[in-house]
């Protein structure tokens, strides 16, 4: 049994940690969040230590690795906003634990190579979710894209659409210096899921980026992209929210859909038992899409894009 510690309690995501941590049967020590509604906790850790100061939690987390006590922790789980995550990775490398970090694993691409000197001089590794990769039937994708001797370039689009209210504009979120921008917050991993099929990225435009979404194209080693993002429900399908479905995902090539709807639930668990059976993505596994992602932030908009995806008029509103 292993022991964590966990950074951002009282985050969306925090729960399928938990829940992870619990299904992998491993033992959560101490949370922490400045925000203390983390009654959730009580499902499956109602002893772990929890704080609302990062510095009593990182003093207590040395101070049971110095006493050398049995509840010392092996790993530290990164929930917090994502501004934060370099910083708290440091934490955790520091108390001479390995990390699991959401995604993005950094904002900045240039923060991962300062985390893989510090994984170097403390002994320890940090590890990234990257649950897309080890859903079943991509991994049969990637199998079968690979072992493919007649391989052609494909063509494909991707949308993703995921209703947020109001709440999102204002949170840290909202605030492109603090999440990325959309493409950080919400499209970090499916530009991986890209990159990781399709090969290295050659060229990329923007066409769109507004606070609320973003579209472009990427030109990689094995296919063309058109692509979009948004949290913006005027961008869902007609009458997709009213049927009670709040999120629209898609990805075609070649005009064919893949479809990978199914199994998303349960991908954190997935990711946990990896880890802990000596697998997982590091550092290097993360950096291209965070640097992809980076690279589009700081684009010029192409305005007349010769190729754009289908919804580009739609998510424009018409200008």
């Amino acid at each position: 049994m292993k022991n964590f510690a966990l950074i951002g309690a009282a985050g969306y995501i925090a729960p399928r940690h938990v829940q992870a941590i619990h299904d992998t049967g491993n033992k959560l020590v101490a949370a922490m969040d400045p925000h203390d509604s983390v009654g959730g906790l009580d499902r499956h850790f109602p002893e772990a230590r929890f704080f609302t100061e990062i510095e009593r939690f990182d003093r207590y987390l040395e101070r049971l690795r110095r006493e050398k006590r049995p509840d010392r922790v092996d790993y530290v789980s990164v929930c917090s906003p994502n501004y934060l995550h370099d910083a708290h990775c440091r934490l955790g490398l520091r108390v001479h634990a390995d990390v699991i970090c959401e995604k993005p694993l950094t904002v900045s691409p240039w923060n991962i190579d300062a985390l893989a000197e510090l994984e170097q001089e403390f002994g320890h590794r940090v590890y990234t979710v990257l649950q897309l990769r080890l859903l079943p039937v991509l991994k049969e994708l990637k199998q079968k894209l690979t072992n493919d001797p007649s391989r052609k370039r494909a063509q494909l689009c991707l949308s993703y659409v995921t209703r947020r209210g109001h709440w999102y504009e204002t949170s840290w979120k909202g605030n492109p210096e603090k999440s990325g921008g959309v493409g950080m917050n919400i499209g970090i991993h499916f530009f991986d899921l890209l990159l990781w099929l399709f090969g290295k990225a050659r060229r990329s435009e923007l066409h769109l980026q507004e606070a609320s979404k973003m579209a472009g194209f990427l030109e990689l080693e094995w296919a063309d992209v058109t692509w979009m993002l948004s949290v913006d429900k005027a961008d869902l399908p007609a009458g997709y929210f009213e049927a009670g479905k709040p999120a629209y995902r898609s990805l075609t090539m070649d005009g064919k859909e893949i479809e990978f709807s199914e199994g998303f639930t349960d991908l954190h668990t997935a990711v946990y038992k990896d880890i802990l059976a000596g697998g997982g993505f590091g550092l290097m596994e993360a950096k291209p899409s965070v640097e992809l992602v980076y690279a589009l932030r700081s684009s010029k908009l192409v305005e007349r894009p010769s190729l754009a995806h289908p919804q580009l008029a739609k998510m424009r509103g018409g200008k």
